[in-house]
C-alpha cells in the first residue's frame, strides 16, 4: 500500500516513520527541494495546485492524505475524483477557512469567542462596535503559529492593523481571558469508529506553540470529547482532527481545528499506546484503531529556531528526542522532546531538567 501526502514537512516524516512499521510507503508532493519527509518517501517536487504533478500522484498512490490545511482545497477535490482523499475535501475547505469554521462551530452548538466577519476597513470599524475592545483580528485563511493576527486594544489605529494583515478577508473576535488553553486530538475511521486522546494543556511564546502536558483525568474531558464527536460526525470526518480550546471556568470555547495529526499530539509517540501518527493511518485504511490511553505521565517540549545540545538531551532519563532534519531558523520548529513518567511530580521534575540545557 503506498499513500500519498500533500505537504512534505515534519507532520509528513512522522507519519511515514508510524507508517513503515506497518508495510506501508509514501510519496510527497511538496514544492520545497529541502523537505524534511524526502528521506523517507519519494518527493514528487511541484506546487500543490499543479495540475500535472497531482495527476502522477494520483497514478503512484493508493490513496492520498494531507499534513496541513494551507494544501488548496482545488487540488484535493482534483484528487478526490481519482482515488480516495482522506480527510474529506468538505473538512479541509471548513478548516482552513476561519469563518467557515466558527459558522461549523456556531451550528453545532459548541460555544466560542464572539466573532464577526471584517471584509474593509469600513466592517472593522462597525465589527469593533459590535465586539468592542480588546480583540484579535485574524485572517480567514493562511494563519499559523501566531501570523495573520493582529490584536486591537483601546486606541489602536484599526487602519494600521487592517494594513498589518494585509486587508484580506478576516475576522475580529472577543478576546478571551481564559485559565488556560487545552486541545483534543480525536480520531473517526473509515469505518466509523471514534476514539479520544486525554487532553493535553498547551503554552505558548511568541505565538508558537512551546510545551504541551498530557492531562489525566480531567473533568473537561468529556465535554471536549462530546465537541470532537460534533464535529467529527456532521462532516464524516476520517482521519486524526485537533481541537483547541479555550477554558474558561466550566466552559470549553473552541478557538480552531485542525484537519490533520497536530503538533500537541506529539507526546502521543512514546506516551499513549498508539500515537496519533499510527492511528491517522489505521483510520484513512479503514484498520482498527489502537489504543489512545496516556502509558504514563508525558509532555512535548518544541525546539524552536535552533538546533539542541543532543548529547545533554539524551543523558537525561525518559527523554526522547525527534529532530527534523531542518536547518535552523528563527520561529522555525526544528524538532520536539517527549518525556515520560511514571507521576506528575516527576515530569515536572524533568522538565526543570531540560529547560536547563534548551
Amino acid at each position: 500500500m503506498k499513500i500519498g501526502i500533500l505537504g512534505g514537512g515534519q507532520l509528513a516524516r512522522m507519519l511515514a516513520l508510524a507508517g513503515y512499521p506497518l508495510g506501508l510507503d509514501f510519496v510527497v508532493l511538496e514544492p520545497a527541494a529541502d523537505a524534511c519527509a524526502a528521506p523517507l518517501a519519494g518527493h514528487l517536487r511541484a506546487a500543490y495546485d499543479d495540475s500535472a504533478a497531482l495527476r502522477q500522484l494520483a497514478a503512484e498512490v493508493d490513496l492520498v492524505t494531507y499534513e496541513f490545511e494551507s494544501v488548496p482545497a482545488a487540488a484535493v477535490e482534483q484528487l478526490g475524483m481519482s482515488l480516495p482523499v482522506f480527510p474529506p475535501a468538505n473538512s479541509l475547505a471548513t478548516a482552513r477557512d476561519r469563518s467557515h469554521e466558527k459558522n461549523l462551530f456556531r451550528e453545532l452548538e459548541i460555544e466560542t469567542a464572539p466573532f464577526v466577519e471584517v471584509h474593509d476597513l469600513q466592517t472593522l470599524q462597525l465589527a469593533v462596535e459590535q465586539i468592542g475592545l480588546p480583540a484579535i483580528l485574524k485572517t480567514r485563511t493562511l494563519g499559523y503559529d501566531g501570523k495573520g493576527q493582529q490584536v486591537l486594544r483601546a486606541g489602536d489605529g484599526l487602519q494600521v492593523a487592517w494594513e498589518a494583515i494585509g486587508q484580506v478577508p478576516a475576522i475580529l473576535e472577543g478576546l478571551i481571558e481564559f485559565e488556560r488553553e487545552v486541545s483534543i486530538i480525536a480520531v473517526r475511521s473509515a469505518c466509523g469508529e471514534l476514539a479520544f486522546y486525554p487532553l493535553a494543556e498547551n503554552v505558548h511564546e511568541q505565538g508558537i506553540l512551546r510545551l504541551s502536558t498530557c492531562l489525566h483525568n480531567d473533568s473537561h474531558q468529556p465535554l471536549a470529547e462530546d465537541y470532537a464527536r460534533r464535529v467529527l460526525e456532521r462532516l464524516d470526518y476520517v482521519g486524526v482532527l485537533a481541537i483547541e480550546f479555550f477554558q474558561v471556568g466550566s466552559h470549553l470555547l473552541a478557538n480552531e481545528m485542525a484537519p490533520r495529526v497536530h503538533n500537541s499530539g506529539h507526546w502521543t509517540i512514546e506516551g499513549a499506546e498508539t500515537s496519533q501518527f499510527e492511528n491517522h493511518l489505521r483510520a484513512i485504511l479503514g484498520l482498527p484503531l489502537g489504543g489512545t490511553a496516556a502509558v504514563e505521565h508525558a509532555a512535548m517540549v518544541n525546539l524552536i529556531g535552533e538546533l539542541p545540545d543532543v548529547p545533554a538531551i539524551l543523558g537525561l532519563k525518559n527523554t526522547h528526542l525527534h529532530l527534523y532534519g531542518k536547518a535552523p531558523r528563527a520561529g522555525r520548529k526544528v524538532g520536539h522532546i517527549t518525556i515520560r513518567e511514571i507521576s506528575e511530580q516527576a515530569l515536572q521534575e524533568r522538565l526543570l531538567q531540560l529547560n536547563k540545557v534548551i
